[in-house]
């Protein structure tokens, strides 16, 4: 039975002024790559509202080929169903910006980008409603990041603010840092 879960409901919101994107690139990245290389991980990347912005992230680091096996930018609702296998009646009842969405985003891309028969250890996806008008109700800033490892599947849910890029920018970095921990978590203690 997979572990499944919401993560940390009351993240803090974001500031409302933030640093470009470029400004916000710290080591987080480098590092992300560098521990998934060392552990000979892949991981795959489900795009809504970055609309591939994460995977820039990823492969703007020398060596990224060596783990990262690819993304896809679903930001049609219908083609988080069709490429990414998200259940239709989850769509229906909830829209595209919901923790099931991301999970299953997660999910599903680990094994539409599988290389050789290989599919990803790693999959992460983000949706969310970047701005800056509400979208099914729900306000700006409210993202959800999808992480898939094994057979478990997680959410995090972010409430962020800011103008549209700035949500999008900080949905990278947040992503970014939740794979980190993901993987940090077969660390031996």
């Amino acid at each position: 039975m997979p572990d499944s879960a919401v993560l940390d409901p009351t993240v803090p919101a974001v500031p409302a002024v933030l640093a470009p994107v470029d400004d916000i690139r710290d080591d987080a990245t480098e590092a992300l790559v560098h521990e998934l290389t060392a552990r000979n991980l892949t991981i795959a990347v489900a795009e809504s509202l970055t609309g591939g912005l994460l995977a820039a992230e990823l492969i703007r680091i020398p060596g990224a080929s060596k783990v990262v096996n690819g993304a896809l930018v679903s930001y049609n609702t219908e083609l988080k169903r069709t490429l990414l296998g998200v259940d239709s009646s989850i769509l229906n009842v909830h829209g595209p910006v919901h923790p099931d969405v991301a999970k299953q985003m997660a999910i599903g891309v680990r094994t539409h980008l599988a290389v050789g028969g290989r599919r990803a250890e790693v999959g992460v996806s983000t949706t969310g409603v970047a701005g800056p008008f509400a979208q099914d109700g729900l306000e700006p800033g409210t993202v959800f990041i999808g992480l898939a490892k094994g057979t478990g599947s997680w959410a995090i849910p972010l409430h962020l603010t800011g103008d549209r890029d700035a949500v999008r920018a900080e949905t990278v970095r947040r992503a970014v840092e939740a794979v980190r921990d993901l993987i940090a978590r077969d660390d031996p203690e």
